[in-house]
């Protein structure tokens, strides 16, 4: 084995039976500013890489050699997964052997005598491939790290089942329907359904219905033909299209209309659909989740979605819970995106002030664990201090919206502290803010649940869970 006294930062392997092939090539590529390193056949070279703590950018080896020949070398190269790139060399060059090495994941495949320029070019772009596919790896470990089920932080009981379900349904294709408030994570789940299948290596595609004026939302799930309608200057892939082999994930399904209902319900028993102003049918596979921020089972009910619908997504139901009701969780979650956000502004950021976390429990999240991780991005930005305190938190989450009563005083209770959880110490005072605003409103229900920036279901099984019933307490 020869090595040159370059001491760059790309480095060659040369594989050739032929030593004086081997060295022309060593001198050659030296010249050129590599670190070169030679080996006299294929089984030397994997012995070689195998006892190399650094692995060469690019290897060149000859195709035919005796004992383990270019293809056999290569086959070894993969699966010792150290991410060089091949490039082929041969003086008997067939199409046969140049397809088989580019299936194997060559990234060149030249013929003897080699010309310098072509050469240069080959290893150019073999290191640049190399470079690329070790970044594109790196970035789909990272979106693995972000959308895991560790990445999802909560010890609440009900968010405990909801990971339990995520990891049971993963793996299958079954249509998932998601429940909860805006705000609750339904996104983040569904990503890392996704994460978790079989099609975590194809597309993720989201869109939010509700987002979509009714007239565009089907050009945008099942795309669109040119000329179709007024404005379709040019054909236009679909959701369904991009999503292909993948997860689409339907948001805020609660929205669409009754035609769109019908459409989306062949599509998922079907499998197919066609594009708008078009007859060609378009296979579907896609695995769909869909999730409401409304019960669909009081809008069919109400006549407002298809019951047949209805049941034909909701065959696995995930119901998230909204972070008022998973006070626990609170502050886990407020340290997660502490330290997220300490490593992304590159702040020294170790915890809250005692004070400032007894503000973020007191408060009741109408926008959920996305209105806490904003809360937390805006204290990151503003503490001047590692620890978090209590001027960093916005007017709004320091005293509640409620007209005349200040959060402190709804919170706060006289006497000594009896020891009991959290959820059941904060029953009391949001009782007392419910029976508020409720008189407030002349017991308007609706009215008071918009007021508080909750659906009107959560504020009934509130009212049932402490015993209010019309205009007053019952029992």
């Amino acid at each position: 084995m020869h090595r040159s006294d370059t001491h760059e930062k790309q480095r060659i392997l040369i594989v050739d039976d032929d030593p004086i092939v081997a060295e022309s090539l060593e001198e050659l590529l030296g010249g050129f500013g590599y670190e070169v390193m030679s080996s006299l056949g294929g089984q030397e070279a994997i012995d070689l890489l195998k006892s190399e703590q650094r692995s060469p950018d690019a290897i060149i080896t000859d195709v035919f050699m005796p004992g383990m020949n270019g293809l056999q070398l290569m086959k070894a190269i993969k699966e010792l997964r150290i991410g060089s790139a091949v490039i082929m060399l041969t003086g008997y060059g067939t199409v046969e052997s140049a397809v088989e090495a580019l299936r194997l994941g060559a990234a060149d495949y030249l013929t003897k005598p080699v010309v310098e320029d072509e050469l240069r070019l080959a290893i150019e772009r073999a290191i640049q491939q190399k470079t690329l596919l070790q970044e594109n790896e790196t970035l789909r470990r990272q979106l693995d790290d972000k959308f895991s089920l560790d990445s999802i932080v909560g010890r609440d009981a009900r968010m405990q089942r909801v990971y339990e379900l995520v990891s049971a349904v993963a793996p299958s294709k079954t249509t998932v329907l998601m429940s909860g408030e805006s705000g609750t994570g339904k996104s983040l789940i569904a990503h890392a359904i996704h994460q978790q299948s079989g099609r975590s290596r194809a597309p993720y595609v989201e869109l939010a219905c509700g987002s979509i004026p009714e007239t565009l939302l089907e050009s945008e799930l099942f795309g669109h033909v040119k000329g179709s309608f007024t404005g379709a200057h040019t054909d236009k892939e679909g959701k369904f299209q991009a999503a292909h082999g993948g997860t689409l994930f339907l948001d805020e399904i609660n929205s669409a209309s009754p035609g769109m209902q019908l459409k989306l319900l062949r599509v998922l028993q079907e499998r197919r659909f066609e594009q708008v102003g078009s007859n060609e049918t378009i296979e579907a596979d896609v695995r769909v989740i869909l999730a409401s921020n409304e019960p669909l089972d009081r809008l069919v009910a109400e006549g407002r979605f298809r019951q047949d619908l209805y049941y034909r997504i909701n065959v696995v139901q995930i119901d998230l819970p909204p972070l008022r009701e998973r006070a626990n969780d609170i502050p886990l979650l407020a340290e997660h995106f502490l330290a997220s956000f300490g490593r992304e502004m590159n702040k020294e950021l170790i915890g809250f002030s005692d004070e400032t976390m007894s503000a973020l429990l007191r408060y009741t999240y109408p926008g959920n664990v996305r209105e806490l991780q904003n809360i937390v991005e805006r204290a990151s930005v503003l503490t001047t201090t590692p620890v978090v305190g209590i001027e960093t938190l916005p007017a709004h989450v320091l005293d509640q919206s409620m007209p005349g009563v200040s959060t402190h005083a709804l919170t706060q209770e006289p006497g000594q502290w009896e020891p009991m959880p959290l959820v059941e110490a904060l029953r009391e005072p949001e009782k007392r803010i419910l029976l508020r605003a409720l008189e407030a409103n002349d017991w308007n229900r609706s009215q008071t649940a918009d007021q508080l920036q909750i659906n009107r279901t959560t504020l009934y099984k509130k009212m049932k869970s402490f015993g209010i019933d019309g205009g007053k307490l019952a029992g």
